[in-house]
């Protein structure tokens, strides 16, 4: 899983908590101690321009497929074709955005054949991080993630890698996370290229792919009632934005660069509720201009030890009914709706890095709706190995799932 964890397996067990902010909970938002007006920063535009909305993108519908291109093959998945779909989805605030997908299509592929939306974890800001580039760049941690995607592709499924984090690398927004896996789905079986109009779709992801796969299963039935799903693997989801604020304390921390990642990500999001950029001194502000157009490895060094109570101007509390209102929206546990298809959820019972609490309220909310929900916890030291011990258990689960086996469940 991603490199940067392991950087958390030196650090005292008391201390790792305070990470939970890195995967998406900011407790900049709760900080508001200056009337600066500085304006959020956004990612730089691919220089490609099939990332481009088009003109008339407001007259598409959610899933419409704006424009669809072959890449070239892939070493990690050998004889496989890859197609890049770019598809018309929504964001946080109702606005059109082009979002982009990549499909990978195993050889002999059969018409309808099952469909997997593969939610890879982005912990990035720049347009340059979007799976779609890091596929051809040798990133480690999509090389890692090969051997499970390549035993999914040899069963004759199609695998979709969307970037999820959308078109201004919201790092953070797990709701809009979950529009864009299901829109592009849609786009999926929308393009008669990729012979998956009828084809059974299963959705996967871990740790922030897991969170945008857990939104994607239960807005479904509202966000895109017409589509089917045979059911949602979702492993080490941070459940609860607000619960993993709170846990952020003021001391420095190896890892603070994603937390403000993070904030980074939300702002460009919610930049009237959440302004973050307001809010940061002279040092925030050059952390912020930094990490901006940065992957993971960049956004962590240039973070190191950094801190809340290091990069705000002060430290006042004010205004923190609207900050905390985009954490509770972004938050799985306080979500009223249920998925309305199976659900496997597995994580470490020693992951120190997301609220476990949290992950059991919503999964047995779910269960009292009647949503059959299949638990599994793994014996892994922290949140990084849960990750490999649990994909063949997601697996085959979906694997079963697909063939129409009815679901267990733990409830």
């Amino acid at each position: 899983m991603t490199r940067q964890f392991l950087l958390f397996r030196g650090v005292r067990r008391d201390r790792r908590v305070r990470i939970l902010a890195a995967l998406g909970g900011v407790a900049f938002g709760l900080l508001l101690a200056t009337t600066a007006t500085a304006q959020p920063i956004y990612p730089w535009p691919d220089p490609d321009p099939f990332y481009g909305a088009p003109a008339n993108l407001a007259a598409h519908q959610p899933g419409d497929v704006l424009d669809a291109r072959g890449l070239p093959p892939l070493g990690m998945f050998p004889g496989a074709s890859v197609t890049l779909v770019k598809f018309r989805s929504t964001n946080s605030n109702g606005a059109p955005i082009a979002a982009t997908t990549t499909v990978v299509t195993p050889a002999g592929h059969q018409p309808d054949a099952p469909l997997l939306s593969y939610q890879h974890f982005i912990n990035a800001l720049g347009t340059n991080c979007a799976v779609s580039h890091q596929l051809y760049s040798g990133d480690t941690n999509l090389l890692s993630t090969a051997p499970a995607l390549n035993a999914v592709l040899a069963r004759g499924w199609s695998v979709a890698l969307p970037d999820h984090l959308g078109p201004n690398f919201a790092f953070g927004a797990a709701r809009l996370g979950g529009q864009i896996v299901l829109d592009g789905v849609r786009a999926v079986k929308r393009l008669p290229e990729l012979a998956g109009q009828h084809s059974r779709v299963a959705l996967a992801g871990y740790s922030g792919g897991g969170m945008a796969t857990a939104w994607a299963a239960a807005l479904q039935p509202s966000y895109a009632p017409e589509l089917e799903l045979a059911g949602a693997a979702v492993g080490g989801a941070p459940m609860n934005l607000e619960k993993m604020a709170e846990a952020l304390g003021f001391d420095p921390h190896p890892a603070f660069g994603l937390a403000m990642a993070a904030a980074i990500g939300l702002e460009r999001e919610y930049p009237d509720r959440l302004p973050i950029s307001s809010y940061l001194n002279e040092r925030g502000l050059a952390a912020r201009d930094a990490m901006a157009n940065s992957c993971t490895g960049e956004i962590l060094n240039v973070g190191a030890d950094g801190s809340a109570g290091a990069y705000l101007a002060g430290t006042s509390v004010v205004d923190i009914h609207e900050a905390r209102s985009v954490l509770k929206e972004n938050s799985l546990e306080l979500y009223d709706g249920v998925p309305r298809t199976p659900v496997f959820e597995w994580h470490s019972s020693s992951d120190l890095l997301i609220p476990l609490d949290a992950i059991d309220n919503t999964a047995g909310r779910w269960c009292a709706a009647g949503v059959p929900v299949q638990r599994l916890q793994v014996s892994a030291p922290e949140h990084v190995s849960g990750a490999v011990l649990g994909s063949l258990d997601a697996l085959n689960w979906l694997d079963g799932r697909v063939r129409g086996v009815p679901a267990p469940a733990s409830c």
